[in-house]
């Protein structure tokens, strides 16, 4: 069977396309190289998802190389040699099930940066193609079929709407938060309600969250949290349209014109088995540095540089999102405004952002763009917890005085915690290439990611660390501490198939067509030039959702 559309990946980005096209009547096939996993098979099993990571590849059948500058070299480091794993979640849905759902849409001037700042030395910033006012509606349509649940407050940071408010309202949310709009108070700063990706109503299907107290790194057993296969993929998979093909590893993206993909190769992972998937139209979305290989894996003499590379851009400025974390412990002796067993609740969410030092315009700290910063409890998983306590001096605690320290450590404290998100500056030595040498299980060459984080991206988050630190002292939390870092998080990826207006400079024109190949389309998170100072994914479903419109026109003409 020839498909109208054959999208590669299942995630928010493919989830948006497929639901999209297939309610406008055309007949898609989704390709997921991991398995199916139904709401009622996941579990809270911290060994099974955060230990065993049953819901990604082995590394050593499928890995990356990471090249990273040690003592002024660059030294490369096979993945299943550091444990270092960038995959994230490869079953249906992506890694939009198991995300923690804290969306936010990204500023005006986010789409501008170069017009606002200017050129920034050893960066390479420019303005997006489209501005904020054509992703305006696809936010809209995003936070409506996504389930995005909160509470608007006039922000001079906050991102225009055009609807007055969230069709859903927030998420329970812990004691702790009186605690926290109070210290913010007192510092004069503005804690706003974090839009979340979990319904705190039912909707359709679907479940209002039942505050598990284990969500971000695990699956959504009530159907609440607003990933692509619940809020996408089964209202596709309903019209009939949508044939969802898992277990289903694309090798390359086949061309014998020049113009146009031909099929998709693809190997079934349980049988091994080869075939040839055919469609008119072609779309990409298998996370930024896996599109960036799978379009490199299919070069050929029509294409020797990678297919729709003739920019010689492809794979090139990949990036991510910069920032740290620090968390502080409350404990019962020292606890203001609630009490403790409050604080103690288990499941119910901080909820609280802060968007005031999102661009720094102040005459003694200078002229910069900065952060947002998420509250957060710090992860519930149990295992995870206790290890930070077992050892004392450098030696490990055993017996008594271990049981003690598990004691106070679960029973007489909560610790809250903050994470920072500022951009990641694109730069010449952040890119995603082939390596020569390694080859994944199915005899491709792996993605030789090359990481290097520009320094303005640390002094941001250095800057924003401090303030946030004065933040929990104001609470009257205790062991105080934060940390950033240049290592990137490897579950917010961006970069590497740059969309903009000249296709000597761009991979992708401003609908995420391939300047060379206009059968083929990217929709994930490798179109975005820059990524503004917020987490990825409101915006990658919102462009997704546009790109799936700019398909349905094309494929009216084409048809």
């Amino acid at each position: 069977m020839k498909y109208d559309v054959v999208i590669v990946g299942s995630g928010a980005s493919g989830g948006a396309v497929a639901y999209t096209l297939t309610q406008a009547g055309y007949k898609v096939a989704v390709l997921e190289k991991g398995r199916l996993l139904k709401r009622e098979e996941f579990s809270k099993d911290e060994l099974a998802y955060c230990r065993r990571d049953i819901v990604t590849p082995n590394l050593f059948d499928e890995y990356h190389t990471i090249e990273e500058k040690v003592d002024g070299k660059w030294e490369t480091t096979p993945t299943y040699d550091s444990g270092w794993s960038f995959w994230n979640g490869n079953v249906v849905g992506g890694s939009s099930n198991f995300m923690s759902g804290m969306l936010h849409r990204m500023h005006p001037d986010d789409f501008r940066l170069k017009s606002k700042y200017g050129e920034i030395k050893g960066a390479n910033v420019v303005d997006w193609p489209i501005g904020y006012d054509e992703m305006e509606p696809y936010y809209v349509k995003a936070e409506e079929l996504v389930g995005i649940s909160g509470k608007y407050k006039k922000h001079p940071f906050e991102p225009p709407r055009s609807t007055a408010d969230f069709t859903q309202p927030p998420t329970n949310e812990n004691a702790v938060v009186k605690l926290l709009d109070k210290s913010c108070k007192a510092l004069d700063i503005t804690p706003l309600v974090t839009p979340r990706a979990v319904l705190s109503r039912n909707k359709e299907h679907r479940n209002a969250c039942f505050y598990s107290n284990f969500c971000g790194s695990y699956g959504c057993e009530s159907g609440a949290k607003g990933s692509s296969r619940e809020a996408l993929l089964i209202p596709a998979l309903a019209t009939g349209n949508l044939t969802l093909m898992s277990n289903s590893y694309v090798k390359s993206l086949h061309t014998s014109k020049k113009e146009a993909v031909d099929y998709a190769v693809v190997v079934d992972t349980v049988t091994g088995k080869e075939r040839h998937i055919y469609a008119k139209l072609f779309v990409v979305a298998a996370q930024a540095h896996e599109s960036a290989r799978l379009l490199l894996n299919s070069g050929n003499r029509l294409h020797p540089d990678g297919l729709g590379n003739s920019s010689g851009e492809l794979g090139k400025n990949l990036i991510f999102s910069a920032g740290g974390s620090g968390q502080g412990e409350l404990h019962e002796e020292s606890l203001k405004e609630i009490s403790f067993k409050e604080l103690m609740q288990t499941g119910l969410f901080v909820n609280r952002s802060i968007l005031d030092w999102y661009f720094i315009d102040h005459w003694w700290d200078g002229t910069f763009k900065g952060g947002s910063v998420e509250f957060m409890f710090e992860h519930q998983n149990i295992i995870s917890r206790a290890r930070k306590n077992n050892e004392e001096s450098g030696k490990l605690v055993w017996g008594s005085a271990l049981g003690e320290k598990l004691t106070d450590r679960f029973k007489k404290q909560k610790s809250i915690r903050f994470e920072i998100f500022n951009d990641w500056l694109p730069n010449d030595n952040c890119f995603v290439a082939l390596d020569p040498i390694h080859k994944d299980k199915y005899g491709m060459p792996v993605g030789k990611l090359r990481v290097e984080a520009h320094p303005q991206d640390l002094k941001v988050g250095k800057y924003i660390a401090k303030k946030c630190e004065k933040v929990l002292e104001e609470m009257g939390a205790k062991n105080i501490y934060s940390g950033v870092s240049s290592s990137p998080p490897q579950n917010l990826v961006a970069g590497g198939c740059r969309f903009g207006d000249d296709p000597k400079h761009s991979v992708l024109n401003k609908y995420c067509q391939s300047h060379d190949v206009p059968n083929l389309f990217v929709a994930d998170a490798s179109f975005m030039p820059t990524g503004g100072s917020v987490p990825y994914t409101w915006t990658i479903y919102a462009n997704a959702f546009r790109v799936a419109d700019h398909i349905v026109a094309t494929l009216k003409k084409v048809l």
